[in-house]
């Protein structure tokens, strides 16, 4: 998860040269980051269409990135950022899987404090301010908030002529966005069939809302990729996760992704792990491809 400790390894991982700077990934556009980090034989050959939307929500107006094919109903999905929120690597995610025949919303889990993006370009979490910052908003995610969003974005997506309301929604998610794909699937069991988290961070806690709990309410299939650096400081999690699962006879793939540290997935990271990214995208499509049909 994103804490203290985890910029610790993230840091000392770009010091030894393992990265791109984050200056350079801060003159990285959408477009760019497309074509550099994502192979041209894993995009498909959809033409899309995309437009900044405005969902009503409980608590205001989330603005997000709706991406889709440009023709047809597609099965839709629902994404949640990172810690960092919408920006241009979040797009270009949603492009891609737009690309591959699906309708996308993107969105700003933020939006109850401010406009994404949130943070600027080359903002580091490692930085005590903006790490602040980033926290204080991400706290209000809670359980009962960041369901009602869930209800309100697949609302927004169920409404649109680009989706096929006949097939399942699908739903991923990255760092923070872990329990909030978990919530999702909990919060409209009888809309989500497939939830994929990468280095989620709190899937599995004491608390009464731990987001493992949620598993019985849902039987979305489910993957989790873990970051190796995570599982090393909690190493029960999985075990509770595939425990869940085995119970609720929820199908899910749970597996720790050798030499990853949390936040390898976006291709803006300073751990950014191409080779594990891509197995971890390669999951992710065959989990769609089976559980949305």
């Amino acid at each position: 998860m994103c804490d203290e400790l985890t910029e610790i390894d993230n840091e000392s991982f770009s010091n030894g040269g393992g990265a791109l700077s984050r200056r350079d990934f801060s003159k990285l556009s959408a477009a760019a980051i497309m074509s550099l980090m994502f192979p041209t034989n894993a995009l498909g050959q959809e033409v899309v269409e995309e437009s900044d939307v405005m969902v009503n929500m409980r608590d205001g107006v989330s603005d997000c990135y709706y991406v889709r094919p440009s023709s047809g109903k597609h099965p839709a999905v629902l994404m949640w950022p990172d810690i960092k929120g919408l920006r241009p690597a979040f797009r270009a995610m949603g492009k891609r899987l737009a690309m591959q025949g699906y309708s996308v919303l993107v969105v700003n889990p933020f939006y109850r404090d401010a406009k994404a993006p949130v943070v600027g370009e080359g903002a580091s979490f490692s930085d005590p301010e903006t790490r602040k910052f980033l926290i204080a908003m991400a706290r209000k995610l809670t359980q009962n908030a960041s369901m009602a969003d869930a209800r309100a974005y697949i609302e927004f997506l169920d409404a649109q002529d680009n989706v096929d309301t006949n097939r399942k929604v699908g739903t991923l998610g990255y760092c923070m966005g872990g329990p909030l794909i978990m919530r999702t699937a909990g919060a409209v069991p009888n809309r989500v069939g497939a939830a994929a988290s990468f280095h989620g961070g709190g899937l599995v806690s004491d608390a009464d809302d731990s987001p493992h709990l949620l598993i019985p309410s849902s039987s979305a299939h489910v993957l989790h990729a873990i970051a190796e650096n995570d599982d090393e400081r909690g190493p029960d999690a999985k075990n509770v996760l595939a425990a869940a699962y085995k119970a609720a006879g929820v199908p899910a793939e749970i597996e720790v992704y050798e030499g990853t540290l949390h936040g390898w997935c976006p291709p803006d990271s300073q751990v950014y792990n191409k080779i594990q990214a891509e197995k971890a995208w390669s999951r992710l499509t065959a989990l769609f491809k089976t559980a949305l049909a």
